[in-house]
């Protein structure tokens, strides 16, 4: 498919005799095709960096390409050194797919010449309203894989051919409602269940880093705060998918925001994915160690710090830039407030629990 929406973007510019852009409706590069030397930083930044700048998103769509049923023009803007161009919107039934781009600063195309590409932009529209059936009808088999039911969730294991082992990610962005999946490898499956962006990306044959580090940026494109991100592989059986979401979204919530974070570096937090949060606040963090945690943030901090370094005094009093002799001070503080003794072993993996979930429940 992606062969073919390259030979239309191919064939639209020799036609209409200017280099050509194809980009899907996220100014995301699809295919593009060059016709002599021509360029200006708007062409080669979607071909160098594969999508156009919300800068250049923001003013295209001030011209009303994503209604346009018609060729719009786009005036130049010469002193940013922006040529002028035609957009040829990629419609099918009614839905704008993308916008071919022809580079037409001395505006030669015309309106009778810029029709005759008329049917090869719908030849892109259509391949393109196939392409977003396709990954919308395997979203849908990955919201089977993520039922509740068992019965649902073991049909869609039978009917897939999808390879295993995979690996399962949550992404968290929020003001991000869609994740572009044409953007992604077309076996990974993407869909939105329970608020998250669940991704399955099969790991025969591939890295799942890369796959996850692309979907960060798309939905970045779009979400109010840093995406975060929590990983769970391998996952040997698609039967064990929900699971894997579920440890998968236990991690993200686990990870500090803008980072992903993967199941096997958790730990203790690990109790999350079985443990009602307010049952767990509950059972680690009494009045004491609340006190602690609400009322003396510079106390809880070196508390968190000396625990994680297992008491370690030299490297401790280094990251805090104290003195060896005020971190005594103020471990001797802490056991007074919360009545611990960080010298007795049970005692310090109450704390140094009750301070590692605290920082994911609150």
């Amino acid at each position: 498919m992606a062969d073919d929406l390259q030979e239309v973007t191919e064939r639209v510019a020799d036609l209409l005799g200017a280099p050509a852009t194809l980009e899907d409706r996220d100014f995301h590069l699809v295919a593009y095709a060059a016709h002599g030397t021509t360029i200006d930083p708007v062409r080669m930044e979607s071909i160098l960096h594969r999508r156009s700048t919300e800068q250049v998103r923001s003013r295209f769509e001030r011209y009303g390409i994503a209604r346009a049923t018609e060729p719009v023009r786009i005036p130049p803007d010469h002193a940013a050194g922006v040529l002028g161009r035609l957009c040829l919107p990629v419609r099918w039934n009614g839905v704008t797919y993308g916008y071919l781009w022809l580079l037409d600063d001395e505006s030669r195309i015309d309106e009778k010449l810029a029709r005759t590409a008329t049917p090869l932009c719908e030849r892109a529209g259509l391949q393109m309203a196939r392409q977003a059936r396709e990954r919308g009808d395997l979203g849908l088999h990955l919201a089977e894989l993520l039922s509740t039911d068992n019965e649902v969730r073991a049909r869609a294991a039978a009917d897939t051919t999808i390879e295993t082992p995979v690996a399962v990610a949550v992404l968290n962005a929020p003001g991000a409602t869609v994740l572009n999946p044409w953007q992604l490898p077309r076996a990974v499956l993407t869909t939105i269940w329970e608020g998250d962006h669940v991704i399955l990306i099969p790991l025969p044959g591939r890295s799942p880093a890369p796959i996850i580090d692309r979907a960060r940026a798309l939905l970045a494109e779009h979400a109010t705060s840093p995406v975060t991100t929590g990983v769970y592989q391998p996952c040997t059986t698609l039967t064990s998918v929900r699971e894997a979401w579920q440890r998968a979204r236990t991690t993200a919530r686990a990870a500090a925001p803008g980072t992903t974070r993967s199941w096997d570096t958790l730990g203790a937090l690990r109790l999350l994915r079985w443990s009602d949060e307010t049952h767990l606040a509950e059972a680690v963090l009494t009045e004491k160690i609340t006190d602690l945690t609400t009322n003396h943030p510079t106390l809880t901090t070196t508390a968190k710090l000396y625990l994680d370094n297992a008491g370690a005094i030299k490297p401790t009093a280094q990251t805090l830039n104290i003195h060896r002799q005020t971190l005594y001070h103020r471990i001797e503080r802490i056991e007074e407030i919360t009545t611990l003794d960080l010298t007795n072993g049970q005692d310090r993996l109450t704390l140094h629990l009750a301070l590692t979930l605290n920082e994911h429940i609150t």
